[in-house]
């Protein structure tokens, strides 16, 4: 019955959490007897299922309770065989959901050696813009996870793709995370590459694409600025914030936010 196995699911990661508790009593009991189910769920065929299962591996790998091993032997593989180009729509759709959200919970290793190939590839599925959809929303986040080298050397090329993609939705998902690309890259690939790649965004022929990278000129500018001279940081999240200096902190720390905002609101009018 699809509903029990849905509840089975839920009750997963309360379980694991109080197995960790307890681990001199129950060493093995998580690594033998959940993780497989988790897993196993990960390709239910009810739909339901699969998503409390990939809920459950979320919660799982962000408190840490999976070892490094069961990643890279038993979680990693299932998601690429999911989001392999014969793969069943539905399922490659969630695995590459999977795949992106796990981006920023593996090691950099992980990701870049096994996650990050098969991205690569989703970025230019030609069968399916959703999936291309994904990729595009969450391309920053892949870039923060692979660091500078990767990004400059495996996904600025794709971020080119996607930003010229005949579906002007996934024009607009690239404006609105241009900022967390560019701030992974070097001060010369902004320069070089994406200030250019920025222009013909905020020219585009559609006007949700165009509005969004106006939203996103003023965070995408701050990324050429010295952060210890110019207070800028990015968050843990990924979004841009400001750090005050010490001395006239009201006059000071309002005015680089006050000009973004007037930039989002100029590009509203337009």
């Amino acid at each position: 019955e699809p509903t029990v196995r849905t509840e089975l699911m839920e009750q997963i990661p309360p379980i694991a959490i109080f197995l960790q508790e307890s681990r001199p009593k129950f060493p093995t009991a998580f690594f033998e007897y959940l993780m497989p189910i988790v897993v196993r769920y990960l390709t239910d065929v009810n739909n339901q299922v699969r998503k409390a299962g990939q809920e459950a591996l979320l919660i799982l790998l962000e408190q840490d309770l999976v070892a490094q091993s069961d990643i890279e032997n038993k979680v990693c593989p299932i998601l690429l065989d999911l989001s392999a180009p014969d793969s069943d729509d539905e399922y490659k759709v969630e695995a590459v959901n999977i795949i992106c959200k796990m981006a920023s919970m593996l090691s950099r290793t992980t990701v870049e050696h096994m996650l990050l190939p098969r991205f690569c590839e989703l970025c230019s599925d030609g069968k399916l813009f959703q999936v291309r959809k994904i990729c595009a929303a969450n391309f920053g986040d892949v870039c923060n996870a692979v660091g500078q080298e990767a990004t400059e050397r495996l996904l600025i090329p794709k971020f080119f793709e996607l930003c010229s993609d005949s579906v002007w939705g996934m024009r607009k998902a690239c404006a609105e995370c241009f900022m967390a690309v560019s701030y992974t890259t070097s001060p010369e690939v902004r320069r070089s590459k994406l200030s250019p790649l920025f222009i013909s965004l905020i020219s585009d022929t559609c006007r949700w694409v165009r509005q969004a990278a106006f939203q996103s000129l003023g965070p995408f500018i701050s990324t050429f600025a010295n952060p210890s001279s110019a207070g800028l940081y990015i968050r843990e999240d990924g979004t841009l914030s400001i750090r005050p200096p010490a001395q006239d902190v009201n006059s000071n720390s309002c005015q680089p936010s006050n000009n973004v905002t007037v930039m989002s609101s100029s590009s509203n009018a337009a």
